[in-house]
């Protein structure tokens, strides 16, 4: 009797360190497939602006494009290595991004660095409190119909989960800024400062209450819909069921039991939204004038602005391949029935 405690030490200690071999395979067959992908997205972006239809010196030039001579154009051309071919425009790129530089903006006449160091702490900033404001949003409500099935609570959930779905996100920006910024004027219209003023504290929080409120209302559906299923699930399982006859209080089943379970599904949805997390921001940060990433990314593909275009794209793929890793890693560590080999 006295060896049983140490067997299953044992046991508990095999089985973490099985996890952890199972987790460093997962990643090394991630990291296999996520490095070639985004080499070739490199030289995709690159390929796909050598073959648009704009004119990226006419886009460097913007109404002084008229007034120059064709030799003239000729000349800034070569300059400014509009004529060189897109392997080799890539290739020196690439080179250069191996040595830590990411290349010079012509848009924003800085180095992409430097844009990124400017314009990332804001994108990071929404994205993680609409994100943060999404999950816990959907584990309360999700939690609450999903415990009552069937409940008033239930059906007002699941269908404004549902309705909310079908509504574009750009709609939803266009309505919040309509509603409660223009109408009500509850909140800034648009960027993180008032006109003319330095940001502060106070004035951040005010400017970003409404845009990573929006973001995180086209985030919350799906995370709602599959709390409340996995609860539903989860309540009538027989786990579930043995704490109710020992007497548990319904406090301790609900978090011993009932939501343990139901967090795996939810981490797994959450790394599956990441690429539409991206997207909104994009369409959020526009509509709200929010100084992050987002209008970088539109001026560099209005513009041609290789260098930065690339960058933001491989910055924006790589987050979400990281993202899906740290969900499906968290996963694997919440449910022991779920194998790495995927």
């Amino acid at each position: 009797m006295s060896s049983s405690p140490v067997r299953r030490i044992r046991s508990h200690r095999t089985r973490w360190r099985d996890r952890r071999r199972e987790l460093a395979g997962l990643v090394a067959r991630r990291v296999a497939i996520g490095l070639p992908m985004l080499v070739g997205l490199s030289a995709l972006v690159f390929l796909l602006a050598a073959r648009s239809p704009f004119n990226p010196l006419a886009a460097y030039l913007g109404a002084g494009y008229q007034r120059t001579t064709e030799e003239q154009r000729e000349s800034l051309s070569t300059a400014l290595g509009f004529d060189v071919p897109w392997w080799r425009a890539w290739w020196s790129w690439a080179t250069d991004l191996l040595q830590g530089d990411l290349g010079w903006s012509r848009g924003y006449a800085m180095p992409v660095s430097e844009v990124f160091a400017e314009r990332l702490p804001w994108t990071l900033l929404l994205s993680g409190t609409a994100l943060v404001v999404a999950v816990l949003s959907a584990l309360v409500w999700g939690t609450v119909a999903g415990l009552h099935p069937g409940s008033w609570p239930d059906r007002i959930v699941t269908r404004v989960g549902v309705l909310v779905q079908a509504v574009p996100p750009f709609v939803l920006a266009l309505g919040s800024v309509t509603v409660f910024a223009v109408i009500l004027r509850w909140a800034p219209v648009a960027g993180a400062a008032a006109p003319g003023e330095a940001p502060t504290f106070g004035g951040v929080v005010a400017h970003l209450v409404l845009p990573a409120c929006t973001l995180a209302l086209t985030q919350i559906p799906w995370l709602l819909l599959a709390v409340r299923t996995a609860v539903a699930r989860a309540r009538g399982s027989e786990p579930v069921r043995a704490a109710r006859a020992r007497g548990v209080s319904p406090v301790r089943v609900v978090t011993g039991h009932v939501l343990p379970v139901s967090l795996a599904p939810l981490v797994t949805i959450v790394g599956a939204r990441l690429p539409e997390l991206v997207v909104g921001a994009v369409l959020v940060e526009e509509i709200f004038a929010w100084p992050g990433i987002a209008a970088a990314l539109v001026a560099s593909a209005q513009s041609l602005d290789f260098p930065l275009l690339a960058a933001l794209t491989l910055a924006t793929t790589a987050v979400v391949l990281l993202g899906s890793l740290l969900a499906d890693s968290t996963y694997l560590f919440l449910d022991p029935r779920v194998s790495a080999d995927v």
